[in-house]
């Protein structure tokens, strides 16, 4: 495994940024055979945040993003901007000579047009390592269910369902400070932001033949644009084995806190997890008739179990060992969402928008 120290640079220092470098100085209690890592730079769009960021996490260097393209020194990026911009940092990026490593937060970009210019630049530098930030892939639970599933023992999948819901953008104050995630799909909604960790999480499952064959959208304020989708709901179908399901992303779920779930029924079994008892998942057999319920926590073995394989897991410790893969290459027991897994999510949110728009036409025209 190649051993050479991660020299690190943001390129963003929000909320997420801060989850990132967080995840980065955990990674020494977690794992004994990670490489030496370098905090070294920050950029941002204005210099009392870069610099504020750079004093309070421990990063060296406050850049703009001149300099920051400038420094060869960098061979790691994280790219943690806002949606709208992740394609122009993406390829400035490709453009540093030192660089050897790509951490790029999810939507990969935000139209077809960047999505066709993403394709074009990594068989350029393909040399350069991608990965996507679907940390739900990472989660101890998750992993236990992918080789569960692709095991075999449940058959054939049939249907399937899955939400991502919470409550936030029902209160106007919130609304008012998240203004850049009201945008209209791909670039923006709910369905961007969060139906794609559940696209994510699906095509780790079925594979990449999924189609979107419908869509609706709910919730109405008046200080958001109507096509803007604060819930939505698509309906897919899977090409490789008929299986059908529907997928719901929303901001105006209340009561939810921030709920995750996902239901994958087959010829032979069923499986499902929810966010509400993230240190289990729980499978059914027809040859046995019973709900079995598979314990996991926080064991991430065969890489750690620390603080201790009975412990519920956090949302953080996921992200924590997405860097620990990031950064060591290490990919037992892994779905690792590369950039093309991040382009077929990006193609699915895409075809969402397109259906969104038949909808909001339709009920119009009505």
């Amino acid at each position: 495994m190649n051993q050479e120290k991660a020299i690190i640079g943001f390129i963003g220092s929000g909320g997420i940024a801060r989850s990132h470098a967080y995840s980065l100085n955990s990674l020494r209690y977690f794992y004994d055979d990670i490489p030496e890592i370098e905090l070294y730079a920050v950029c941002s769009a204005t210099k009392e945040s870069r610099t504020t960021f750079s004093k309070r996490f421990g990063f060296i260097k406050p850049y703009d993003l001149e300099e920051f393209v400038g420094d060869n020194k960098i061979n790691t990026v994280f790219i943690l901007g806002p949606n709208n911009v992740h394609y122009e940092h993406l390829k400035v990026a490709f453009g540093m000579s030192g660089l050897k490593r790509i951490y790029l937060e999810k939507p990969v970009c935000s139209n077809p047009e960047e999505e066709e210019a993403i394709s074009a630049l990594i068989q350029i530098r393909s040399d350069i390592k991608i990965q996507v930030g679907f940390q739900f892939l990472f989660s101890a639970t998750v992993r236990d269910m992918l080789v569960l599933w692709k095991s075999g023992k449940l058959g054939k999948p049939l249907h399937f369902d899955l939400k991502y819901w919470h409550s936030d953008y029902l209160r106007k104050e919130y609304r008012d400070r998240r203004q850049s995630r009201l945008t209209p799909a791909p670039d923006g909604g709910a369905m961007a932001d969060l139906g794609s960790h559940s696209l994510s999480l699906l095509i780790a499952f079925l594979g990449n033949r999924l189609r979107i064959t419908g869509a609706l959208q709910g919730g109405h304020f008046g200080d958001v644009r109507e096509d803007s989708d604060l819930f939505s709901l698509i309906n897919i179908y899977d090409d490789a084995t008929g299986a059908v399901g529907s997928l719901s992303a929303s901001r105006i779920t209340s009561g939810t806190g921030d709920y995750f779930s996902v239901e994958l029924h087959a010829q032979e079994g069923a499986i499902k997890y929810s966010t509400n008892s993230p240190d289990y998942f729980e499978f059914y057999t027809e040859e046995s008739g019973i709900w079995n319920r598979q314990m996991v926590g926080s064991d991430f073995k065969p890489f750690s179990s620390f603080p201790s394989a009975h412990v519920p897991p956090g949302w953080l410790r996921s992200m924590i060992h997405a860097h620990y893969v990031f950064l060591k290459g290490n990919d037992h027991n892994e779905f690792v969402p590369d950039i093309e897994h991040g382009l077929t999510v990006q193609r699915l949110v895409t075809h969402t928008a397109e259906h969104l728009k038949i909808f909001r036409k339709s009920i119009k025209s009505g």
